[in-house]
């Protein structure tokens, strides 16, 4: 298999440089509407995506060993080529989607994604604001795997979604061509994906294409201003709040549960899921039995 470099490592300057163009664009044309940037959020959301390079280089160990073991299961093998690996990146492409996805709407992984979106300000650092326990990210991979993708491939396009994305993390490009729009995710698709207003929660899950969440009904397109951040915000730049503060909320959910289903529920459900109320008694007439509701009627 060839050689294939790390796209994320070479792209490092390149994160910097936009970075610095972007935060003095700010500086000689403010705007009063967009959110731009503040000193804390901006150190906690490099300071978390710093600590992710460290923890990913942890869960890589059992992952690798995971993926190589069904690759040399699986009889089938593509081999990287000029033609199979754009073919590779849109499969990655696919996949992440219903990664992502899933992210939003099963509370446990929802507690490791959660952190990429609660920075109250959208800018290019916070792209970089990166969640520290990525383990729930690889079975949505192993298909590919199976399909006979060398991990290592699997690691190239991922990578390359990844650094795609840290463009999209931006207020100070507006919307784009329509034939851009309408098939890539961009900027405007992505304000979309971090607002926490109501009609804009869990929509444009795509990476790269936004066509995946023009098939799958999840598509919302910008019309109104975002606010960014969640539906009930963090209020903390302590890096290891931001990583955990959801663990532990499912934690507490959990010990307070009356229920094996509802700690399931808290567990597995989305992440607002809440039990059923129980159903109110019905009053019954002064003096009446049980047995009064279910008499003859009179002849």
């Amino acid at each position: 298999m060839p050689h294939l470099p790390d796209v994320v490592l070479w792209s490092v300057p390149a994160f910097v440089l936009l970075t610095v163009v972007e935060m003095v664009s700010y500086r000689l044309h403010p705007d009063e509407e967009a959110q731009g940037y503040a000193a804390k959020d901006a150190a906690t959301s490099v300071g978390m995506g710093l600590g992710s390079l460290v923890f990913d280089a942890l869960w890589k160990i059992p992952i690798v060993a995971i993926y190589a073991a069904v690759y040399e299961l699986t009889p089938l093998r593509i081999p990287v080529l000029w033609w199979t690996l754009p073919l590779m990146l849109l499969a990655q492409d696919f996949f992440y989607y219903w990664s992502h996805r899933g992210h939003h709407v099963i509370r446990v992984l929802w507690a490791c994604h959660v952190v990429h979106h609660s920075s109250e300000k959208f800018n290019l650092t916070t792209a970089l604001r990166q969640p520290w326990t990525t383990w729930t990210v690889w079975p949505f991979y192993v298909p590919m795997i199976a399909l006979g993708v060398h991990p290592a491939a699997i690691a190239f396009t991922s990578g390359a979604n990844l650094v795609y994305q840290f463009w999209v993390h931006t207020e100070r490009i507006g919307t784009l061509p329509r034939p851009v729009e309408f098939v890539f995710n961009t900027p405007s698709h992505h304000r979309v994906h971090h607002a926490s207003q109501g009609c804009y929660l869990d929509r444009n899950f795509g990476g790269i294409l936004i066509i995946w969440d023009r098939m799958f009904g999840s598509f919302v397109p910008e019309t109104e201003r975002p606010v960014y951040g969640l539906t009930k915000n963090v209020n903390s730049f302590n890096p290891l709040r931001v990583a955990t503060h959801e663990y532990a909320a499912i934690a507490r959910d959990i010990r307070a549960a009356d229920s094996w289903r509802e700690r399931a529920g808290r567990v597995f459900r989305g992440p607002g899921w809440q039990p059923a109320a129980p159903a109110p008694a019905e009053e019954t007439p002064t003096g009446a039995g049980v047995r009064a509701s279910v008499q003859e009627p009179a002849a």
